[in-house]
């Protein structure tokens, strides 16, 4: 793990009333900012043929109330579109079926595929929840394809016209041999964020690699694992050229014009067939997030360091298991860039009576029953802290307040408090002055009070502090809570050893802290 950089330590402040707290029923995220991915090999599940009703240990049901349970924000699953390993259909669904079913799976309606309504779908659980764009891939297996569903819009972020990619195909350079993804592909959806919430958009790549406990078979995920490292570091990355695939192997036509913007991260997940903690060698989870040379300057993060891979584990027990006694099933983010907030394995048979999700509620004699009636493996999730937008006006310098005597410049700074939090801000790239402390002032003038009614305050107010060595310095709570915060402020920075009159500021920003 890495330290926090500038990036991460752009974050707004936890809301009031925390959505995270299993014991008391509560598996949302910490923050309504934070992105929460999920990945889940659901064993033929999601297929056309299947039995979509609330049938007593029904798998269709019990995917239907995990997912409205965890309301991942993006959602990656693995062998969807199998009506022969379903046991009610046969071959495996096209493009466009499975895309009707997973719009089934979510949203109900008439079954063109069974006849009658569905009767059990994710929004019966969680109505005000959604994935509303669908990515199915076009590489399957003659069994089974690979799904990507994202509460955001795809959108081509990196000029070569393409918001999605099923899989690759690459020539053969550095550790990687020429060929794609493996036998399923690599699907990655580059995703639109929103641009008032964060600072850039995000990437999200889905595999399924080989299965099989023979040697070939560790060679075959290797393999593929080596190229998606390779496509991730290139394509994306630039390979820290700032060009994207600078050596020309890649296929890739139109060609990308660009790399990813810096507050952009790779997270990649999906069932990677071996557990990399009990392999006894380099396994795909370690050739995806660092490529050739561990800990060494060819990695898939974005500054070519390595990228990290989970170690989730249930919440109750701490079981790293995803599936029976192993683990094989994993998250990969550029830690550069997203920062962990929580790993999750989820079990609803270790979930105490009372701690369980309300969505499984219902779900046929008992909740506990719902992960091992859903699939053979179970759900991985992972709540990331990405880069938050600038909520910061452009520095806009004008004539100082009365007694300032300086250049005050003024600032947007957007969050929430609840009754009696603080609100601790970094002064970044601020200076030591000379010979003197450094006073901080804060002027709000449309500072949220109780009941979250915006009351435009006097036009300077002032809070005098010191600030720490390290330029921490902190807001009082807001009387009564509330919220959104929306304060305007102004802060000039004195130095006591000036001529009298004189004042100045040398900071640039004020950032949430985490």
């Amino acid at each position: 793990m890495k330290l926090l950089t500038p990036f991460a330590l752009l974050l707004l402040l936890p809301a009031a009333a925390a959505q995270w707290d299993p014991q008391n029923a509560q598996w949302g995220k910490t923050h309504p900012d934070d992105v929460r991915v999920m990945t889940w090999n659901v064993r033929d599940t999601v297929c056309s043929s299947n039995t979509k009703g609330e049938t007593a240990f029904g798998d269709w049901h019990a995917v239907a109330r995990i997912i409205a349970s965890l309301k991942p924000d993006v959602l990656v699953l693995q062998e969807t579109g199998d009506n022969s390993g379903n046991g009610t259909g046969s071959g495996v669904d096209s493009v466009t079926n499975l895309t009707t079913t997973a719009n089934l799976l979510l949203h109900g309606g008439a079954d063109p595929f069974k006849g009658g309504t569905v009767g059990s779908w994710v929004q019966k659980y969680a109505p005000a929840y959604d994935l509303p764009f669908i990515f199915v891939s076009t590489s399957h297996d003659s069994f089974n394809r690979n799904i990507i569903l994202s509460r955001w819009p795809f959108a081509d972020l990196n000029g070569d016209t393409k918001s999605q990619y099923s899989d690759f195909t690459m020539i053969a350079d550095k550790y990687a041999t020429s060929g794609g993804g493996g036998i399923r592909g690599y699907g990655v959806a580059e995703i639109d964020l929103p641009d008032a919430t964060y600072a850039g958009d995000l990437v999200v790549g889905n595999s399924h690699l080989k299965a099989g406990s023979d040697s070939s078979d560790h060679d075959d995920r290797v393999l593929a694992a080596a190229r998606m490292a390779y496509f991730i570091d290139h394509l994306y990355n630039g390979a820290g050229t700032g060009t994207p695939d600078p050596n020309a192997k890649i296929i890739d036509s139109p060609a990308a014009t660009s790399v990813l913007d810096a507050a952009t991260p790779v997270i990649t997940a999906g069932d990677w067939n071996e557990n990399e903690a009990t392999n006894g060698t380099k396994g795909p989870a370690e050739w995806i997030t660092v490529a050739a040379a561990i800990g060494g300057t060819d990695g898939t993060d974005r500054d070519q360091s390595d990228m990290t891979y989970d170690a989730a584990s249930d919440w109750y027990n701490g079981s790293t298991n995803t599936i029976g006694s192993t683990k094989l099933d994993y998250i990969g983010w550029q830690d550069s860039i997203a920062t962990l907030r929580r790993a999750v394995v989820f079990n609803s048979a270790t979930i105490p009576a009372g701690d369980a999700p309300p969505e499984l509620a219902g779900y046929t004699t008992s909740y506990t029953l719902a992960t091992s009636s859903a699939s053979d493996h179970r759900a991985v999730f992972a709540d990331f802290i990405l880069p938050a937008a600038e909520c910061n006006d452009a520095l806009d310098l004008g004539q100082g307040k009365a007694g300032t005597g300086g250049l005050v410049p003024r600032f947007t700074v957007c969050g929430t408090l609840g009754t009696g939090q603080t609100a601790d801000f970094l002064l970044e790239d601020a200076k030591p002055l000379a010979g003197a402390a450094a006073v901080i002032g804060f002027s709000q003038i449309n500072a949220p009070y109780a009941g979250g009614v915006l009351v435009p305050a006097p036009d300077v107010l002032l809070f005098g502090f010191a600030a720490d060595a390290s330029g921490t310095i902190s807001l009082p709570g807001v009387p009564g809570g509330g919220g959104p915060f929306d304060v305007w402020m102004q802060w000039v920075v004195f130095d006591a050893g000036a001529t009298s009159g004189k004042a100045f500021s040398n900071g640039l920003r004020i950032s949430w802290l985490p």
